[in-house]
């Protein structure tokens, strides 16, 4: 199915740039009706009252509680009542690569045409809760630990080791991520390390394509 994919991918025109990606990704959740973040599977809403719509969580969903409500400041935090969309191989990951980013990183490579084409990848994009995106950060993905008590998000059962910096993702979520990594090392040459690679290998024979990632992947691709 990955290779499927990567000759599909070569044949297509995909999005221009990251903005036009989060468009065409945004019809196809809302064409699907599958209205669900990544991490955590709760609900959002499209909002459309101008130019860019927003994507705003159910803040009454049990699946989901935020690590901080408030900002330091005392005011509610926005990224944990919102939906950003998650580069699953993070920018940082592919983008190190490019003579831009020893340049200035992702700001310097904003208007690189193989940065540009990378970072609009929809197979490597998925629709995240704004707190868990941020916590996330650039962090690698692991194995959790078999004691692991999955208490920062209330029901989610994903974990951000901030002093280890690694996330720990749910295991209907291991497939997809697995799927997304192997497929961006091969289509742009991205070296990935044995560690990961093996990690990333056995994801994707434990945790096969759901009904949903197929039917995803078919949209992408009707999309191109």
């Amino acid at each position: 199915m990955l290779l499927f994919c990567i000759a599909t991918f070569a044949f297509a025109t995909p999005p221009a740039n990251f903005a036009q990606a989060k468009k065409e990704l945004i019809e196809i959740y809302e064409e699907t009706n599958h209205l669900e973040d990544f991490y955590c599977h709760t609900p959002f809403r499209i909002i459309k009252n101008g130019k860019t719509p927003k994507l705003e969580i159910d803040v009454s969903s049990p699946t989901y509680t935020p690590r901080n409500k408030y900002t330091k400041k005392d005011k509610l935090n926005q990224r944990a009542r919102r939906i950003e969309w998650e580069h699953i191989m993070p920018a940082q990951n592919f983008g190190k690569h490019l003579p831009c980013w020893r340049n200035g990183g992702r700001k310097a490579c904003a208007k690189d045409p193989t940065f540009q084409k990378m970072e609009a990848d929809m197979h490597n994009l998925v629709p995240a809760i704004g707190e868990i995106n941020g916590d996330r950060s650039n962090f690698r993905y692991a194995q959790a630990p078999k004691d692991l008590q999955y208490t920062q998000y209330g029901n989610c059962k994903v974990y951000t080791d901030f002093k280890a910096k690694r996330f720990y993702p749910a295991d209907y979520s291991k497939g997809q991520i697995a799927r997304a990594y192997l497929y961006m090392s091969k289509t742009y040459h991205i070296k990935l390390s044995d560690q990961e690679r093996k990690l990333m290998e056995a994801w994707d024979k434990m945790y096969p394509m759901s009904e949903w990632e197929k039917e995803l992947e078919a949209e992408i691709i009707e999309h191109l």
